[in-house]
C-alpha cells in the first residue's frame, strides 16, 4: 500500500529502501512506504568488490546530491554536467538528470563512495524494472528528479 506524499515531513523522518528482488525503490516516512518507483540494480548481482560492477547491500547515507536544476536527461561526466542532453537507448550506461551519491555505513560496504555508487537517471529507461545497471541504482529520469527533490543529504538508505 503506497500512497502519495501528504504534508511535508522532517527530512530525518525519511529513508529510502531499495528492494533488489522487486527492482523497486521505496521512500519511507516514519517507516511507512509513501512513494515507490521501479528501478534497476546491477545485472552482475550484488557485491562489494571494487571493479565488480555489482550493487552493494546494507546501510548507506546520501553523501551528496548533484545536479539540482539541471534539465531532464542532462548527461553527467565525473559528476559534472557534460553540456549534452542524452537520447534514449544506446549501449553505454549514461548517468543522467540527477545523482544521489551513496556512502556505505557498514564495514563490508564502506568502500561504496570510492566505488562511485549512485542513484541516477538512465538512457535505458526501457530496462527499468530489471537488473541492468553496472552497480548503481537506476531510475527513470523523471523519477530520480522527484526522489532528489524529496530527500536531503544524510538521508538513510537501505539496499536489500
Amino acid at each position: 500500500m503506497v500512497t502519495e506524499l501528504g504534508a511535508p515531513q522532517s527530512p530525518g523522518d525519511r529513508e529510502i529502501l531499495v528492494d533488489i528482488g522487486e527492482q523497486c525503490v521505496y521512500l519511507l516516512t516514519n517507516g511507512q512506504a509513501v512513494k515507490s518507483w521501479p528501478a534497476s540494480t546491477s545485472k552482475f548481482g550484488i557485491g562489494f568488490e571494487p571493479g565488480s560492477n555489482r550493487t552493494p547491500t546494507g546501510n548507506f547515507l546520501v553523501a551528496e546530491k548533484i545536479g539540482e536544476g539541471a534539465p531532464l536527461w542532462t548527461e553527467f561526466k565525473s559528476r559534472q554536467p557534460s553540456g549534452r542532453i542524452a537520447e534514449p537507448g544506446g549501449d553505454h550506461d549514461a548517468i543522467l538528470s540527477r545523482i544521489l551519491w551513496l556512502d556505505g555505513t557498514d564495514e563490508e560496504n564502506a568502500n561504496t563512495k570510492n566505488r562511485y555508487i549512485y542513484f541516477h537517471g538512465t538512457n535505458r529507461e526501457d530496462l527499468i524494472g530489471t537488473p541492468a545497471s553496472h552497480g548503481c541504482v537506476r531510475l527513470r529520469n523523471a523519477d530520480i528528479v522527484e526522489l532528489f527533490d524529496l530527500i536531503t543529504v544524510g538521508t538513510r538508505v537501505r539496499i536489500a
